[in-house]
């Protein structure tokens, strides 16, 4: 007895540090493992669908899907990257060069307010409007220039990328086609109930697909407008500010109005009040709205967590796993409490008599 106790602890160390080791090794292109398996479930429907089609070609079902999956997500996404490079570039140096001055709107914008207003700010002691000029003004050098310098650390590092970009299509491809069976086999090996490990993997999927597929639809779509309503309103850089207000929309409680409505602001402040009224308008009837129309739709009031929950996972994920972090902490957050639901389930509610 003492002897088999033996054995099986040596058997846990040992698949313990072989397990730690591989996750080790692949930690280096996280990233890449991470998106492919992403991909993979979002794309496992089409991919099961055109199996049906051609059930004695895996691997050309596979193929088509990971070529439908290159022209709907990730040509885009590049182009998309591209604009937004150049873009950042090109108001930095506007930036630098004193085309672009933060520091002057923001005086015009204190101009245009009442006097009780600045009478207010100088009691608070807030700041005097010139230093107030000079933070913001470096604040937006200090941005701009860290955007570019990521811009060329992207160029310097398009190696990197390359390889990263390839193994994560690499992966994809072999877990579209034997994503099913590989599935199988760490259900197999994972010591848990059956009914534990199907709610489990029920939870982690759904949370998988309302987060990525729901949250990147609005944050697209209020990323899209906001860029097209900028253009339209011949306001410098749309892709960069509709790149940045798809990003702030994925934060709950947010959003994207932290960059719309500055501009809206200065815009009435300044006497251009038609294009302040569009913007606002435009920002609370059309760019407001997508959240509440079309993430019930995407994800469904179901699947939902509590706001807060979201925000919190949303935020502590992105410090903790950087852009990845966005779907990452929402999924721990729901595996956290499906974990704990199986654990201790709620107690019934007694049925009226």
């Amino acid at each position: 007895m003492l002897h088999h106790q033996l054995q099986d602890k040596a058997f846990l160390l040992l698949l313990a540090l072989v397990t730690i080791a591989f996750g080790a090794i692949l930690w280096q292109f996280h990233g890449a493992v991470f998106w492919g398996v992403i991909l993979a479930i979002l794309f496992a429907p089409l991919h099961r669908k055109l199996l049906r089609k051609m059930p004695k070609r895996p691997t050309l079902a596979a193929l088509c899907t990971l070529g439908l999956c290159l022209v709907v997500v990730i040509l885009p996404m590049a182009a998309i990257t591209v604009s937004l490079v150049q873009e950042a570039t090109a108001i930095y140096e506007r930036v630098r060069s004193g085309q672009i001055n933060f520091g002057l709107y923001l005086q015009q914008v204190i101009a245009a307010l009442p006097v009780w207003t600045t009478d207010l700010l100088d009691r608070l002691q807030l700041t005097s409007v010139s230093e107030l000029q000079q933070k913001l003004s470096s604040f937006a050098v200090q941005a701009s220039q860290f955007v570019a310098t990521q811009a060329l650390s992207v160029g310097q590092n398009t190696l990197e990328f390359i390889v990263s970009f390839g193994i994560m299509l690499y992966l994809l491809f072999f877990l579209l086609r034997d994503g099913a069976s590989l599935a199988v086999r760490i259900g197999q090996a994972t010591p848990l109930e059956d009914t534990h490990k199907r709610q489990l993997v029920s939870k982690f999927t759904t949370v998988i697909r309302a987060t990525v597929k729901g949250n990147i639809v609005v944050a697209a779509s209020q990323g899209a407008l906001g860029g097209m309503i900028f253009w339209t309103l011949g306001i410098q850089g749309p892709v960069l500010w509709g790149v940045l207000m798809a990003f702030l929309s994925l934060l709950p409680a947010v959003g994207a109005g932290l960059i719309w409505v500055p501009v809206a602001i200065y815009f009435l402040a300044t006497g251009a009040v038609w294009q302040g009224v569009v913007l606002t308008a435009f920002g609370i009837c059309v760019i407001g709205l997508v959240d509440n129309i079309l993430r019930p739709i995407l994800v469904g009031k179901d699947t939902k967590m509590p706001d807060y929950i979201v925000l919190i996972s949303t935020l502590g994920g992105m410090a903790l796993f950087g852009l990845t972090g966005f779907v990452i902490g929402p999924v721990i957050a729901a595996l956290f409490m499906a974990s704990w639901d199986l654990f201790a389930p709620p107690p019934a509610t007694d049925s009226p008599t």
